[in-house]
């Protein structure tokens, strides 16, 4: 009888790590749904502005803070600094959040592709080095 406990708990186990790891942030599929922003932006060393700014440090960072990219009037007055949850109400759908934000681009709407891309994104410092 304990030899079917003990493989019962271990089965359960397994299948609450499984559903953990299932349900955790993976960092590749967040650098494949990155491809969806690299036309506009970069991350990483030497990452420069585009049609949009580089995301080098997004998370922590103010609206309208990074050097040398011109901003919609809508953005710099936004007063939000970016964290997970304001990246993915933003992210699903960039005008609803920003009215007037320059940023065309239709969203992502799935939670588990905006937790892996915010996954992504946060590896990446200030200086473009991944952490």
């Amino acid at each position: 009888m304990k030899a079917i406990a003990s493989a019962a708990l271990l089965t359960l186990g397994f299948a609450t790590l499984a559903a953990t790891a299932a349900s955790a942030q993976d960092i590749s599929a967040g650098e494949r749904s990155w491809n969806k922003c690299r036309a506009c932006h970069q991350i990483g060393e030497g990452a420069k502005n585009l049609v949009g700014p580089q995301l080098n440090g997004l998370f922590g960072r103010h609206t309208g803070a990074v050097e040398g990219y011109s901003y919609s009037a809508a953005n710099k007055g936004a007063d939000i600094t970016w964290d997970e949850a304001i990246f993915a109400e933003y992210i699903k759908d960039p005008r609803a959040k920003i009215p007037g934000t320059k940023m065309i681009f239709a969203g992502i709407k799935n939670d588990k592709e905006i937790a892996d891309l915010t996954a992504f994104l946060k590896q990446f410092g200030k200086d473009g080095k991944k952490s």
